[in-house]
């Protein structure tokens, strides 16, 4: 993996957002999941970006749009990988996410009309952190069911270029005001 490039090209993509003013558009979001599911060699599907809220009790989904809408996880949920990487600060590797304890009620969610539901069976996860704080989590997942072929497993360099990515991409949500008047009203997801 092109760590340099695919930092570089967040980069640039973050500062076209920054640009553009306010909270990304559904397009920017999308390639720029885009762009990073490729260096992983996932789909964007499997690309989640997640945001803490305004009074950092609950992560939101900024990516994929469709949980966006969905609802969040409350950090206080025992079982989250999300919520783990940011209580711990740290990101995590996990090649055998189905047999790991987390809640899967957005793994039930079709993402697209050509990407059914399908459980996440390896994932890496990393802390999105901006001046000393977490401002949210981004997360890259291989899904399939039975004998889908899943992709190779994931290794401490995917980390480390999910971290520098997350580095990138933190700074920049960390500077935006809340992303969509329904962040507020979500329902927190049950475990």
């Amino acid at each position: 993996m092109a760590d340099i490039d695919l930092s570089l090209s967040v980069a640039k993509l973050v500062e076209e957002m920054r640009k553009g003013g306010g909270p990304p558009g559904a397009a920017a979001l999308t390639q720029l999941a885009t762009t990073i599911a490729q260096a992983f060699k996932a789909k964007k599907e499997e690309v989640a970006i997640l945001r803490v809220s305004p009074d950092g009790r609950m992560l939101g989904f900024v990516f994929p749009l469709k949980l966006a809408r969905i609802g969040a996880i409350p950090l206080t949920t025992a079982h989250s990988l999300a919520a783990k990487n940011i209580r711990d600060k740290r990101g995590e590797i996990v090649n055998n996410f189905s047999v790991y304890r987390h809640p899967t009620v957005f793994e039930a969610v079709d993402l697209s009309a050509e990407e059914k539901a399908a459980p996440i069976q390896k994932i890496v996860s990393a802390p999105m952190i901006a001046e000393g704080k977490v401002a949210g989590v981004i997360q890259i997942s291989r899904k399939g069911r039975g004998t889908d072929p899943l992709g190779p497993d994931f290794t401490p360099q995917d980390l480390a270029e999910l971290i520098a990515v997350g580095s990138i991409l933190g700074r920049y949500l960390a500077t935006l005001p809340a992303m969509a008047p329904s962040t507020s009203r979500r329902k927190p997801a049950q475990p």
